[in-house]
């Protein structure tokens, strides 16, 4: 009998490989050629001289009534050209990055075929880390300052934002800004249709960045994955005893939606917690309800969160 299941357990092992297998092979034939424009490079390696002539080259780079010597300005500025520096250093050859950037436009090609192939722009932003990456519709602009590694010396910022500002962050903050075309906005303010929202852009990231783990596509550290998991039951309990899920209280997403340093059940074990949990909960009842149902892709992200919900058949794991 142990050896019927096995020997079942390894087929059906080989089958998931094999539909894995199949639909990647159907990936890699999609033909997709990006090109990168370095405007970080333009515009730091000019001079004053050059200023029209980027201005006529990038015009979206430049908005209007921002006077010409504010530019020069920056130019010149000992600060941006060291950050400029440590950017170059960096990223000398964006060739990598090209072929992952290529690699993850194929997968939206594949299931969104009316995806739109975008020039990519790199740039040196201000450091706003709500905009690490946006993709709108021709245009792909990644500001590079926010992917020089959590440690540079130039940033300020606290350590939950920081350790974000790695290279592997970039593809995930792509599926992000990618998904914002995708994934329409919540119907309502519960705190139930924020989860699922962030579970089915976090869903696309499994199927777009196949070879990425949860801690990369959400952004956590490992452990903190490993957090949640082993609280997942726990703090499942804690949604339902609270009558939280289908509460519009505009603190929730606060509490457990939004970028914060931990989580706000007002518990002892808020401080163990990372931010953003209720994101972390819609992802696992997005994957049940994949799991669970014959939907396709398009429509699950179409779906409102009450229904997908409860169709998901999501029961965490009880903690041991």
């Amino acid at each position: 009998m142990k050896k019927q299941i096995l020997a079942l357990f390894l087929v059906l092992a080989f089958a998931s490989c094999d539909k894995k297998s199949k639909v990647e092979k159907a990936v890699e034939q999609i033909p997709v050629q990006l090109k990168v424009d370095r405007f970080d490079k333009a515009f730091f390696e000019a001079t004053p001289k050059d200023l029209p002539n980027l201005k006529a080259e990038y015009p979206f780079f430049f908005p209007q009534g921002v006077e010409d010597k504010l530019w020069i300005e920056k130019m010149q500025n000992k600060d941006w050209r060291d950050l400029y520096a440590e950017v170059e250093k960096k990223y000398p050859d964006f060739g990598k990055q090209t072929n992952e950037i290529e690699d993850l436009f194929k997968h939206f090609k594949y299931y969104f075929p009316e995806t739109i192939m975008p020039k990519i722009y790199t740039v040196i932003g201000e450091m706003d880390y709500n905009t690490k990456a946006i993709y709108a519709n021709d245009k792909l602009i990644i500001a590079l300052e926010l992917y020089l590694g959590k440690d540079v010396k130039f940033y300020t910022f606290p350590e939950y934002l920081r350790q974000n500002f790695e290279e592997r962050q970039m593809m995930p903050d792509i599926v992000s800004s990618f998904a914002m075309r995708k994934v329409p906005p919540p119907s309502d303010k519960t705190l139930l249709s924020s989860m699922v929202y962030y579970g089915k852009e976090l869903y696309l990231k499994d199927i777009m960045l196949p070879d990425y783990t949860d801690a990369e596509k959400i952004g956590y550290k490992p452990e903190q994955i490993t957090w949640c998991k082993e609280n997942e039951s726990y703090m499942w309990r804690f949604f339902i005893d609270e009558n939280l899920l289908f509460d519009s209280d505009s603190r929730l997403p606060n509490r457990f939606i939004n970028v914060a340093p931990f989580s706000k059940f007002y518990l002892e074990i808020d401080n163990e917690s990372p931010g953003r949990v209720g994101q972390w909960v819609g992802w696992q009842i997005v994957r049940s309800f994949m799991e669970n149902n014959e939907v396709s892709l398009q429509d699950m992200l179409k779906m409102d969160a009450k229904q997908l919900f409860e169709k998901s058949k999501y029961k965490p794991k009880k903690n041991e």
